[in-house]
């Protein structure tokens, strides 16, 4: 059954539920931006051109110490992979009884 509230009974003991009696402020929407500017392929090109050189870019030597610490740490997850692998295939092996 659907409650209308103009007709519910007020009862003058009771204080509002929620905050105080003043009402909430309207908010304020913010101004429309302006769509952005469209730009052909030329100078969308040299934009990223310029962006391009705002990049820091790696030395040599920064990239062959990280290319080799990815190659060690590639090693390492997959040595630690196989071996808990492994653990796992002898403990379901001893549970199951499979290839006995």
């Amino acid at each position: 059954m659907a409650s209308n509230e103009a007709t519910k009974k007020v009862d003058p003991t009771r204080t509002p539920q929620r905050g105080s009696a003043t009402p909430t402020p309207t908010r304020v929407t913010p101004p429309a931006r302006p769509a952005p500017k469209r730009v052909g392929p030329f100078e969308f090109l040299a934009q990223v051109r310029d962006e391009g050189r705002k990049v820091t870019w790696p030395t040599r030597k920064e990239t062959t110490v990280t290319t080799i610490m990815v190659f060690i740490m590639v090693v390492a997850a997959s040595i630690f992979f196989t071996l808990v692998d492994q653990a796992l295939r002898y403990v379901v092996t001893l549970i199951l009884g499979v290839g006995a």
